[in-house]
């Protein structure tokens, strides 16, 4: 198959990276200039290359990955040239008069690897932190969105420097293909499963990588809610893109008292976003491909299922399906559900909550409702998680500032804004010596002796004093 191909393509690029061809602000600005235009122009064949994958409509792609993508965009191109400085730290006593710095380095030639749900955020959110640092890069789209893959494909050499950015598509063959080669870092999105084959292969050139993944995200809902409010957010989190997000509030816990009035405010929001019939409504999406939708078909249990359940495999269809009664023994509470089914799972107390998460695995992120600061203090101290989110869900991933990302199974390594530049650079110390005052060094040099003055006043001077 293609492994020269792909050494070939990895060889081109390197051979870029160390002419310099992304060395320079300007190069690297243009480069994020391009894309930009790559989004505007080739915006109407990218939303109907998601659509299609993915039945998702104009708006809702635009609103969760172009806007976003070009927010991005935009925030580094305004602050590139202040992060490529180099960065003065403090010296110690003895380097007063030296230069301490930190540089930002380019790694090298990195690879993306997309997933399907995001098709267009998961492959170029993380190219505008890998051009701005100064990168080449090799774009491996999912698979399982294949028109938005070849979409991809197409327009990225026409708009983005082909010796500087390359596509490969493909499916396993062709992403083991690809890992079997000597990259400077690997980010990767998707499952946990392919998440440790990615690290396995990587550990071979011992390339360093992130690993967005995932994990069943809890909501805890409190009596003190506003449950209208709390509703709509919850399910807007949960429903977009047909509950296909990582984000997406996986199951939600709450005390017995609260769990009619909010099933009641899920219900109506639903109603409200997607009509009586989600199935008709063009803002309701569907699940990505049989097997998912097989999937997550079996992990309905009927006979606790209060609204939706509806389910047309021909048409990958499955509505907002609510569940009660819901133990941590049923078999979807197993997995990520990564679907539109929400469970609600009664607790006797806020205390009982955290403790049903921190049994489990670390999730990408934990969301809590209330009104009560106590509370919110109290899950956000003794809960770990990637993020945290306070009365809203998977909105904190939307703002540039807050870098994204996992711990434990679900991620290691993160970005958005400056921290998706820092992730694709090396930060390189940096230390200027004059070559003056050589006298000041003697100490240093053998041949050295116990009752040395100058060295006892040396460590006398640099003792650490402890708080």
């Amino acid at each position: 198959m293609n492994e020269y191909f792909y050494s070939k393509d990895v060889s081109e690029l390197r051979r870029s990276f160390r002419e310099g061809k992304m060395k320079s602000l300007d190069s690297r600005l243009t480069q994020l200039r391009l894309l930009h235009k790559l989004l505007e122009e080739g915006e109407n064949e990218l939303c109907d290359a998601v659509y299609k994958d993915l039945k998702k409509c104009r708006v809702e792609t635009n609103m969760m990955e172009f806007l976003q993508i070009r927010i991005e965009l935009g925030n580094a191109t305004q602050n590139l040239e202040k992060w490529m400085k180099p960065k003065q730290v403090k010296g110690d006593l003895i380097n007063k008069l030296n230069t301490c710095q930190l540089h930002k380095d380019p790694l090298g030639v990195v690879l993306i690897i997309g997933a399907w749900n995001l098709p267009l955020w998961e492959i170029f959110l993380p190219l505008v932190g890998a051009l701005s640092a100064g990168n080449c890069a090799i774009l491996k789209p999912s698979e399982l969105s294949p028109h938005t893959a070849l979409a991809i494909e197409k327009l990225v050499p026409k708009y983005l420097s082909r010796d500087c950015v390359k596509v490969v598509n493909g499916g396993v063959a062709e992403t083991t293909a690809l890992l079997r080669e000597r990259f400077d870092y690997i980010f990767y999105t998707g499952s946990t499963n392919v998440g440790r084959i990615v690290m396995k292969a990587a550990a071979e050139h011992l390339t360093p990588v992130t690993l967005e993944l995932g994990g069943k995200c809890p909501a805890i809902v409190d009596s003190t809610s506003n449950f209208p409010v709390v509703a709509q957010r919850i399910a807007w989190s949960k429903f977009s893109t047909c509950g296909q997000l990582c984000l997406a509030v996986d199951y939600i816990l709450c005390l017995p008292s609260c769990e009619e009035a909010l099933v009641d405010a899920l219900i109506a929001s639903i109603k409200k976003f997607y009509g009586d019939n989600p199935k008709t409504c063009e803002s309701y999406g569907r699940i990505v491909n049989k097997h998912h939708h097989q999937r997550i078909t079996k992990l309905i249990d009927k006979s606790k299922v209060v609204y939706g359940g509806e389910i047309d495999e021909d048409d990958l269809y499955i509505a907002p399906t609510i569940l009660t009664n819901v133990t941590p023994n049923d078999l979807i509470m197993k997995e990520e559900i990564f679907g539109p089914l929400l469970p609600i799972i009664a607790v006797s107390s806020l205390q009982e909550a955290v403790d049903f998460i921190n049994e489990r695995d670390k999730p990408l992120a934990v969301y809590m409702f209330s009104n009560d600061e106590k509370s919110i203090s109290f899950v956000t101290s003794e809960t770990s998680s990637g993020g945290m989110c306070v009365n809203d869900a998977a909105v904190h991933a939307a703002v540039p500032n807050l870098p994204f990302g996992g711990v434990g199974k679900s991620g290691m390594g993160s970005y958005h804004g400056k921290k998706s530049f820092n992730t694709f650079s090396h930060t390189k110390s940096y230390l200027y010596k004059n070559q003056r005052l050589e006298n000041l060094n003697a100490v240093r040099y053998p041949p050295y002796k116990e009752d040395n003055a100058v060295m006892k006043w040396t460590e006398w001077i640099l003792k650490p004093t402890l708080k």
